[in-house]
């Protein structure tokens, strides 16, 4: 959905990858490498194409990883854990070009700071949205925008997972001219 605001033809195309970080493995370092696995594991069926791979966590205290809370219960505790306080969103980014086994990565940051939610906004919030497969339990392009005091990026498509201001570039690196 969101990769159509550029005009391009594609397909999509989901992966089976395990996402699960490996030991000592940094969130900037997840990131990057889930998008390239990502992008390298739709190769064998795309041969001769551009390939877009991308990842995104939500990251709170620096260091704790919020993933994707897959449940009501997970998700009230990713929320309550995040109220009052900034998650910084990393989203891993991997323009891979299958002719020459070339892949452009990057990592785009976008931060949000949550307002003071109470127990029964989180509730009442993940029963309207249940954003329960997205990085930190909320959808910023959906009511989650209401949990929200402010929002902090260079670029706005990154909080929901494809960061167009940075893919475009990566496109023209590769001769693909969107304008």
């Amino acid at each position: 959905k969101v990769l159509s605001r550029l005009r391009l033809s594609y397909e999509t195309y989901a992966p089976e990858v395990d996402e699960t970080a490996l030991e000592n493995e940094s969130p900037t370092m997840l990131v990057t490498r889930l998008a390239e696995l990502k992008a390298r594991t739709a190769q064998s069926t795309y041969p001769q194409a551009l390939i877009i791979g991308s990842d995104q966590v939500a990251v709170i205290d620096d260091q704790k990883i919020l993933g994707k809370p897959g449940n009501f219960e997970q998700a009230v505790k990713q929320l309550t854990d995040a109220s009052g306080k900034q998650v910084d969103f990393l989203t891993g980014l991997c323009l891979l070009n299958t002719d020459t086994d070339q892949a452009q990565t990057d990592i785009v940051r976008f931060s949000v700071k949550f307002r003071q939610l109470t127990l029964s906004q989180i509730e009442n919030y993940l029963s309207l949205d249940k954003p329960y497969n997205c990085s930190g339990s909320f959808k910023s392009e959906g009511l989650g925008i209401a949990l929200l005091d402010r929002m902090v990026g260079s670029d706005p498509t990154a909080i929901i997972g494809l960061p167009l201001i940075r893919l475009v570039r990566m496109l023209e690196a590769e001769g693909v001219s969107v304008i």
